[in-house]
């Protein structure tokens, strides 16, 4: 029931992080606050496709 997602940086749009999620417990989609090497700091990464 786990599927991998991708998650992107909110300011440069690019893919950084994998992560996997429980799609029947958590429907909406995650954020978390991690470190972008191309902005070089950190930023907002939402789940992408």
């Amino acid at each position: 029931m786990r599927d991998i997602i991708t998650l992107g940086c909110g300011t440069c749009k690019r893919r950084n992080y994998t992560s996997t999620k429980n799609k029947r417990r958590t429907p909406n989609k995650l954020e978390f606050k991690k470190y972008c090497p191309f902005c070089r700091s950190h930023t907002p990464h939402k789940e992408t496709k």
